[in-house]
């Protein structure tokens, strides 16, 4: 019998918890018993733990109850998991992780493996939203930003919320074979493997900073005109730079380059038009700025590994 244990603490996300779980309890109803996942809960302080949605979970024991090396350790996000430091929690990790078989996080769980030192050197995910957060908390982790879920070694990490059930069924699949997992998916009616990654949930491009400059007023105008073609030469000329210059100074104030910036724009953009309405691909293409329906979908392949009516399906 394996052993997945789940560390709580207050203000957890529910779903990181109940997700992966129900994975493994679904999966004991394909297995003989003595191949039967044992599920425990596992609270950071006495009593009942409140999870950020307000539900209240009885774990079924305290960190100094739990001396198990057990074969899965998790644990959730949440805003308990990157707003807040928990003390009793990072040393019980830092000497439960070393004897699990197996051990990660639930999207931004991995706050939490980074403050007991997990992360160090290891490549992981989280969900899109917090990956730039994680990567300046934690310089020595390598932070991948497109995965679902991601295992390096002994440590697993996954992307946003129900990411956890993509990790979990992929630990199903490891220990008893991928149609037992395919069953368990099923059940759930989710996909056993993703088209494309996190990419297609978050934006290419990040707002226009509010102190307004010669930068932001490029940016805002090319936002305004995304149908229109541009150039870095245009774009430099309405800056009133050199191209050169405007180079340079764009990079430094949005991260990307000016064309990397028009690309993610035009991408933003048709994601949008095809996410809200129901317009003909080369309307979308056209509005977008990418002057023809075979760059649009060369682009969308290249960059969320899906196409335009693949992405389109996801949200319809």
């Amino acid at each position: 019998m394996k052993t997945v244990a789940m560390a709580l603490f207050p203000d957890f996300l529910l779903l990181d918890m109940a997700g992966p779980l129900e994975v493994f309890s679904i999966a004991n109803r394909y297995l003989e018993p003595p191949a039967h996942y044992q599920i425990l809960t596992i609270g950071t302080e006495p009593g009942p733990l409140r999870a950020s949605n307000g539900v209240v979970v009885y774990p079924d024991l305290q960190l100094d109850q739990a001396l198990e090396a057990y074969d899965l350790l998790l644990v959730p996000g949440g805003p308990g998991a990157y707003n807040e430091c928990h003390p009793a929690l990072l040393p019980w990790l830092n000497t439960a992780a070393p004897r699990a078989r197996r051990f990660g996080s639930i999207c931004t769980g991995a706050f939490v493996l980074g403050y007991a030192g997990l992360l160090d050197g290891q490549r992981v995910t989280t969900h899109w939203h917090y990956t730039e957060r994680l990567i300046k908390a934690f310089p020595k982790a390598v932070v991948e930003t497109d995965r679902i879920y991601l295992q390096d070694g002994r440590l697993i990490t996954s992307g946003g919320v129900t990411a956890g059930i993509d990790l979990a069924l992929s630990i199903v699949a490891q220990d008893h074979g991928k149609q037992v997992a395919v069953d368990v998916a099923k059940v759930l009616l989710v996909v056993m493997k993703r088209q494309g990654g996190q990419a297609q949930f978050s934006p290419m491009t990040a707002a226009v900073a509010l102190q307004e400059t010669a930068i932001t007023r490029v940016q805002t105008h090319v936002l305004e005109r995304l149908d229109q073609a541009f150039t870095i030469e245009s774009m430099a000329q309405l800056a009133g730079m050199s191209t050169r210059h405007f180079a340079r100074v764009f990079a430094k104030e949005v991260q990307m380059t000016p064309m990397a910036f028009l690309q993610g724009a035009r991408i933003d953009r048709a994601r949008h038009l095809l996410e809200s309405t129901d317009l003909p691909l080369k309307t979308v293409a056209f509005h977008a700025g990418f002057g023809s329906v075979r760059h649009m979908r060369f682009l969308f392949s290249e960059k969320l590994g899906l196409n335009p009516t693949q992405y389109r399906q996801q949200f319809s």
